[in-house]
């Protein structure tokens, strides 16, 4: 599925708006993470046990809404976002959104790719 953070896709059409679509997850924190995080934090670099749990729930978010829009019958997202917000302290909210949409190549490029993809043309 062809996911683009633009209002709309350089060489396509869209034909149909198929309304928002969302993905979300609620994360609570790991006390002992925390604390690693903190001693790392003191020495400096990356906490790469955090960003690979901020991977794996954009993953998760980027799925769930693009499942979404399969359901809806879209075959790309457009405007999409990620938010994340702190919820009571010990729990984080990650939700990627977009607007579902059914797109259709019209360049000679956009075919291209929509061959590559598997959509077509």
């Amino acid at each position: 599925m062809l996911v683009v953070t633009t209002n709309d896709i350089p060489g396509w059409e869209i034909r149909q708006v198929l309304g928002e679509v969302f993905g979300l997850t609620v994360r609570s924190r790991n006390a002992f993470s925390q604390l690693g995080a903190g001693f790392k934090s003191l020495a400096g670099g990356e906490l790469k046990g955090m960003t690979q749990n901020l991977v794996n729930s954009r993953n998760e978010v980027m799925d769930r809404m693009l499942e979404e829009a399969r359901t809806r019958g879209g075959n790309a997202v457009v405007a999409m976002r990620f938010d994340t917000s702190e919820m009571g302290g010990n729990w984080t909210e990650i939700c990627a959104y977009g607007t579902a949409v059914i797109a259709v190549p019209v360049s000679p490029e956009a075919k291209e790719t929509a061959t590559r993809m598997g959509y077509g043309a």
